[in-house]
């Protein structure tokens, strides 16, 4: 009948465990349920890490003052040693009197019944959960705590490790989910708000240079300058919530790619120019991809290579859609760039290709200008 309320109460403790999804809300659970399970006066947890001390280290039935007064966590030492190392469990009378006893600090509550389990994955311990002065008659000579009560936790345990290693991987999913959008936002920025930002630049110094010799195309130059302004404060706010980018919700590949090739036509000395022959409106996500190749292709073309002529056109090839942006720059060796280090623009193109089922061709060499190619699957 005992057991049989014991394991109720285990039941208990491990629905609680895998309620919680963060490491230290299990770290938590598992303390304070051992602890209302055994009916012990302290409990405590400690997760090692790779220095000798303990990553994290909690407790139950100390107060927050008293935990403060006692000073900085333990070291791996003792008997808490012994349970990470050897991942036995420790069923001891006094703890004090064990020859692996090393003290405590000045403030630390006294503790004499003790029992310790490691909480292990595997082979791996993954932390020790201990137990002090059971709230009980003490036998003669022996501990509180009974063979029931080191069953009873090493079940608690057992589970204890699959609820901490699900709560890891949650974190880690998380951590994944996070790098990933930051990563999404810094292909965002550099290929959208940064070719953006370029080409107001471009077509602030046209302006600039008209601005005595003919003040009517000045005062239009400063009027696209304000457009592009507003172009580029929507990119941005694009990328941080995952919008496509703005002039693709209204008007659509073709119409978008037309526009901002005729700004920087004028706004720059290479002449660039754009041709569509087959293709009108693609899926959502195509669209974006594409649209982002063709202005990383352009700013790296415009900015970098010296081109007197960017051709970007878009085709139709055995039904499937072609994006090729053409420049007859200085060119450059691939293998050369990508050892240098200076390739987010190319890793970006490739992500933005394969991401939608998609591929990316770059062909180039010095002096002899560059061609790249975006192929994504047809309707």
């Amino acid at each position: 009948m005992v057991l049989r309320t014991g394991l109720s109460a285990v039941s208990a403790a491990l629905l609680a465990m895998n309620r919680q999804l963060e490491v230290r809300d299990v770290l938590q659970t598992i303390v304070r349920s051992a602890r209302d399970l055994l009916d012990a006066e302290y409990a405590a947890l400690g997760v090692p890490d790779d220095r000798g001390g303990f990553a994290q280290f909690v407790v139950d039935g100390v107060s927050d003052e008293e935990w403060k007064a006692i000073g900085p966590l333990p070291r791996q030492h003792g008997i808490l040693a012994a349970m990470l190392q050897q991942g036995t469990p420790q069923r001891l009378a006094d703890v004090r009197q064990d020859p692996r006893f090393e003290g405590w600090p000045a403030a630390h509550p006294e503790m004499s019944d003790f029992l310790g389990m490691p909480i292990a994955d595997g082979d791996e311990v993954l932390g020790a959960l201990f137990l002090a002065n059971k709230r009980c008659d003490k036998p003669a000579g022996g501990c509180a705590f009974t063979e029931e009560d080191e069953a009873l936790l090493r079940i608690l345990a057992e589970h204890a490790a699959i609820a901490l290693t699900n709560a890891r991987l949650h974190e880690r999913g998380r951590e994944l989910t996070i790098a990933g959008e930051r990563a999404r936002i810094a292909h965002e920025l550099h290929d959208a708000v940064a070719q953006k930002l370029f080409s107001l630049r471009l077509t602030a110094q046209a302006a600039a240079a008209l601005v005595d010799r003919d003040p009517d195309r000045a005062k239009a130059e400063l009027h696209q300058v304000a457009g592009l302004a507003a172009e580029a404060a929507d990119e941005l706010r694009a990328a941080v919530v995952e919008l496509r980018p703005a002039a693709l919700e209204d008007d659509g590949l073709v119409a978008t790619l037309r526009t901002q090739i005729q700004v920087l036509d004028r706004a720059h000395s290479a002449a660039v120019t754009f041709d569509c022959q087959g293709v009108r409106a693609l899926p959502a996500a195509q669209e974006e991809a594409l649209l982002r190749v063709a202005q990383e292709a352009l700013h790296n073309a415009l900015r970098h290579s010296a081109a007197s002529r960017v051709g970007v056109a878009l085709t139709r090839r055995d039904g499937d859609v072609v994006l090729r942006v053409t420049d007859n720059g200085s060119g450059f060796d691939p293998i050369a760039v990508r050892r240098a280090g200076r390739h987010l623009g190319l890793v970006s193109m490739r992500d933005r290709a394969s991401g939608v089922g998609g591929a990316l061709t770059v062909v180039s060499e010095p002096g002899k200008g560059t061609v790249i190619e975006m192929e994504v699957p047809g309707e």
